[in-house]
């Protein structure tokens, strides 16, 4: 039974069966493989394909024109944007077939995954990282990072809202909501938890 709650375009395709979580959206020329799962209030935008076995959490916003391939999972409040690239084979051929080897790359709760953006299979990008637009990913992406540039490199910090993070004294600090961080051996950790 469809629940009224989810709003799928006319000219999307959804192949069944896959999960759609209430509130969620998904809208024009977008095709949905059968198996893949939707968590609730996600935005699908215009153009975007998304393959048998891709889980998306809860408030996931995919921007247009994203291909999300097997082997992707992107947990809560993940922001995928304009015409970003996944990819799940390292040496891919026409030639010589490779389904079922697909590798893995997990966008854990919180990041942004800039316009187009490249990640380079199989990577975990950090919880609140920050993906500059055009970057190419070939590395995985510490939790709250800022990183740019081909190959991606990191060159600050992000707070939980997206601001840059600034340092003062023994602590960096978002000049926009004043959460505070500490940068330790381990990462770079939200003070108090």
């Amino acid at each position: 039974m469809k629940d009224d709650s989810v709003s799928i375009h006319p000219t999307a395709v959804v192949e069944e069966p896959c999960e759609i979580g209430p509130g969620t959206r998904v809208w024009h020329y977008s095709h949905l493989m059968p198996g893949c799962r939707l968590g609730e209030s996600c935005n699908i935008g215009q153009n975007v394909f998304i393959a048998s076995g891709v889980v998306l959490g809860r408030n996931v916003k995919v921007q247009n024109n994203v291909s999300i391939y097997e082997g992707v999972v992107c947990e809560d409040d993940v922001l995928l944007g304009p015409s970003m690239v996944f990819t799940n084979i390292r040496t891919p051929r026409s030639h010589v077939p490779r389904k079922g080897k697909y590798e893995r790359t997990v966008v854990k709760r919180g990041a942004t995954i800039g316009a187009n953006a490249t990640v380079i299979c199989p990577r975990v990008i950090g919880e609140y990282a920050m993906v500059g637009a055009g970057a190419v990913v070939t590395h995985d992406v510490p939790p709250y990072a800022l990183v740019v540039g081909n190959p991606a490199r990191p060159i600050g910090w992000v707070c939980r809202c997206g601001a840059t993070l600034v340092m003062d004294r023994d602590m960096l600090i978002c000049n926009e909501c004043r959460e505070q961080y500490v940068l330790e051996e381990g990462g770079l950790y939200p003070r108090g938890g």
